[in-house]
């Protein structure tokens, strides 16, 4: 087993899982979701304030077979990629 975490910020809990779920995952509860090989545990963690602007964070927790975990890194850190402009 292997493990990888990330606190993502500007992506809310229900986007993040729904995420997961677009690549094979099923839900097990709000905060949960197992796919082949591999569980995310999704953590709200406290907003993050810039002046009068705040942003929710979420804190992503991956865990199972190295194999599995690589392939969801590699396809949550494209999701989470953000243009600007």
């Amino acid at each position: 087993m292997a493990d990888f975490t990330r606190d993502v910020t500007g992506i809310p809990l229900w986007l993040l899982r729904e995420y997961l779920v677009e690549e094979g995952g099923t839900a097990k509860d709000d905060r949960t979701v197992a796919g082949e090989g591999w569980t995310v545990h999704l953590t709200p963690l406290a907003d993050h304030r810039v002046g009068s602007l705040t942003v929710g964070r979420v804190r992503v927790q991956l865990t199972g077979e190295p194999a599995a975990l690589a392939h969801m890194h590699e396809v949550l850190e494209k999701k989470l990629l953000r243009a600007g402009g």
